[in-house]
């Protein structure tokens, strides 16, 4: 069984040191009451980030979605995108970190004086932890590609938990990624409440078809960062792309298909419900690779120039 997530084991990643509010303490001695809010009802929001040549790559953008999700539920994290920087760079310094490392970012509503739902009873402050990893995906993914079946769970309407949360509340995804793994794949193809072709309970979801670059409306899935810059490098380099409804008979002929996600980039999928897709080369991802890591490249460069 894979993952989008599986990486290379690192033994640095036993020794590592996690932001815990404002501290910095040894993986083995990291933790949070009981009473938090994150623990004890999923209250909190995450944001997964990635380095490269020390520097947080699309920072601005990981933070404007996060804070965002933050503001909508009434959630104060007690400081603004520069410090929450500056959190990062004490966590990556004091790990001695520069590449090829995985950050999550976790912020609940914090530690509640009694052990029920209301939002008023978490009256201490925020809880915030850091938890950066030397993680490098495993190369087999590239070449072998992700299993996926369509799931039974639906990611669903906005009025009941808008899918665009990173939230803490993450059963819903857990519930499909079960499911897929039930049925002998390694993740879940999850479809919208109309039944069209969605994202998967951990990324963003292309296909290609007849040399057009496909991905949902994003009306009922995370909006990841990953997920627009792929589309803005394919306008950018005339790779027609389009966000809209298809259904799985389209998915099913798909010429290439693949995911989308902070770690792992872009993941080829090798099979849909038992049904392979592309057999052979993956021209478009191969190309669509090729110019993300330029933009990436590119990136850090104007990132580190502005810094120096």
């Amino acid at each position: 069984m894979s993952t989008t997530h599986d990486a290379l084991e690192d033994p640095r990643n036993a020794d590592i040191l996690i932001y815990v509010d404002g501290d910095l303490v040894p993986r083995d001695q990291a933790k949070v009451s009981v009473y938090d809010s994150g623990f004890m009802l999923g209250d909190g929001m995450w944001e997964g980030m990635r380095l490269y040549d020390g520097v947080w790559a699309f920072f601005d953008e990981h933070m404007d979605r996060f804070l965002n999700s933050c503001r909508a539920v009434s959630l104060d994290v007690g400081m603004d995108a520069d410090g929450i920087l500056a959190a990062l760079e004490k966590t990556r310094v004091a790990n001695g970190m520069e590449g090829d490392v995985h950050c999550r970012l976790m912020v609940t509503r914090g530690v509640k004086v009694k052990p029920f739902q209301h939002p008023s009873l978490s009256q201490s402050g925020p809880t915030m932890v850091i938890i950066m990893e030397h993680s490098k995906p495993v190369d087999v993914l590239h070449s072998r590609g992700i299993r996926l079946a369509t799931v039974p769970q639906v990611r669903g309407l906005p009025m009941a938990q808008d899918a665009k949360y990173n939230s803490h509340s993450k059963l819903n995804c857990v519930i499909a990624c079960l499911q897929a793994q039930q049925a002998g794949a390694d993740e879940g193809l999850m479809l919208d409440p109309h039944g069209f072709v969605n994202t998967t309970n951990a990324c963003n979801f292309f296909i290609v078809r007849r040399g057009e670059v496909w991905t949902s409306t994003g009306d009922y899935c995370m909006n990841g960062v990953t997920r627009q810059k792929v589309i803005d490098v394919c306008r950018a380099n005339d790779i027609p792309v389009f966000e809209k409804n298809f259904s799985l008979y389209e998915a099913y002929g798909a010429d290439e298909a693949f995911l989308t996600g902070t770690f792992g980039a872009q993941t080829p999928v090798a099979e849909i419900d038992g049904k392979p897709i592309c057999t052979g080369d993956r021209p478009i991802m191969t190309r669509i690779q090729q110019l993300y890591k330029e933009l990436i490249l590119s990136h850090v460069s104007e990132k580190k120039g502005l810094s120096a």
